[in-house]
């Protein structure tokens, strides 16, 4: 296995020196103190422009990530955006796996090509990119993202999150959390991080470790359960973690944490391998691997009552076209949702667009392995 090394408190800047520039800021601000943690940047405007922008992993080592738009305005639809508005940059990278917008920016975690690219949040135009090694997702507070990372200093070992001054792109500080760390959440002030063990079956790690923000040290580890990738937190402030289990013995759950205590206050025996919130609803698909089998399932969670209350989030009959559900997010807005549909994760995928009420409005052919989205306001 290769191994990434990283040297804690060595500061890694752009790979340009002359990369990254102090913008205005063009859109409304998203701090991760808002009330759920959604890719989005939502401001009431009279007359503003609504675009939703698509991140295309691609296929692992062959270096075609992309980035696709979608103008609601306008309806029209650029599958390859990145390369569009940068022509002399050489695409995305190698593997993207998160993005994110923040202030006047946008942020694409580009895992195998081990860096952050930032973007201009209204044109997506370069600015900078900042190097952490097997980086896999981001959040922020304040002056400050936070990037998870699977890179480790032994085999097996624990990973890290790297904090990032945002205002130059300067690495600050890392803390060791466990191992192969997913998504994170912040909530009262600690960042909480999924770690998944995923590169171990069948040891995968089984905690949600909690950074005090202040020392920027970890306090503690909860155990929550096998394999774990997404954390969120709801209107509440209560916190989401799925776990994917081992694909045997342990099956997949969700538990929700109460960050007051940081005890879990609730367990759902489903499988949800992505969410996404719209008032007190959470809309959620999850796919569960037993016996030879994809077992595809997707519903709506009240909050408040941590229950299902309903298993039809797509109501027309158009699931059964969606090969393999790879990524979902509600627009705030009305409620209507996006689904993207990774197909057979070599060729083109799918993203399909349905009204609020669960009846597909349209789907458009993207890039490869769309996963991840984020909406601006221009």
């Amino acid at each position: 296995m290769k191994k990434l090394v990283t040297t804690s408190g060595v500061a890694r800047k752009f790979l340009l020196p002359f990369l990254f520039i102090i913008t205005p800021f063009f859109v409304s601000c998203s701090n991760d103190d808002s009330w759920s943690d959604q890719n989005t940047i939502i401001e009431s405007q009279p007359g503003a422009k609504q675009g939703l922008y698509i991140l295309n992993e691609g296929n692992y080592q062959q270096n075609n990530s992309s980035l696709s738009y979608f103008d609601f305005d306008t309806a029209d639809f650029f599958k390859d955006y990145f390369t569009k508005t940068n022509p002399n940059q050489g695409g995305l990278g190698d593997t993207g796996n998160d993005l994110k917008i923040y202030k006047d920016k946008m942020y694409a975690v580009i895992n195998n090509s081990n860096y952050v690219e930032v973007m201009d949040a209204k044109t997506a135009k370069h600015i900078g990119k900042i190097t952490v090694p097997n980086c896999r997702y981001i959040t922020f507070d304040g002056d400050y993202a936070f990037v998870s990372s699977y890179a480790s200093d032994t085999l097996n070992g624990p990973g890290y999150v790297a904090k990032i001054d945002i205002n130059n792109g300067t690495i600050v500080n890392e803390v060791s959390v466990g191992r192969n760390p997913e998504e994170m959440t912040i909530v009262n002030n600690k960042l909480y991080v999924a770690n998944s063990g995923g590169y171990y079956f069948p040891d995968y790690d089984t905690t949600v470790s909690v950074i005090d923000l202040n020392s920027f040290t970890k306090i503690y580890d909860i155990e929550v359960g096998k394999n774990l990738h997404r954390i969120r937190k709801d209107k509440n402030n209560h916190i989401w973690v799925t776990s994917r289990g081992d694909y045997g013995n342990f099956k997949p759950l969700v538990a929700v944490i109460d960050p007051s205590t940081d005890e879990i206050i609730n367990k759902l025996d489903i499988a949800i391998s992505d969410l996404t919130f719209y008032n007190e609803k959470i809309y959620f698909y999850g796919s569960e691997y037993t016996s030879g089998k994809t077992l595809t399932n997707y519903g709506i969670i009240n909050v408040d009552t941590q229950k299902i209350i309903s298993s039809e989030l797509i109501k027309d009959g158009t699931k059964s076209e969606i090969m393999a559900p790879y990524g979902i997010i509600a627009d705030p807005k009305d409620g209507s949702f996006f689904i993207a549909d990774a197909m057979d994760f070599v060729s083109d995928g799918k993203i399909y667009y349905f009204s609020k009420n669960g009846n597909l409005k349209w789907w458009k052919s993207t890039g490869i392995s769309p996963g991840h989205f984020a909406i601006v306001i221009k």
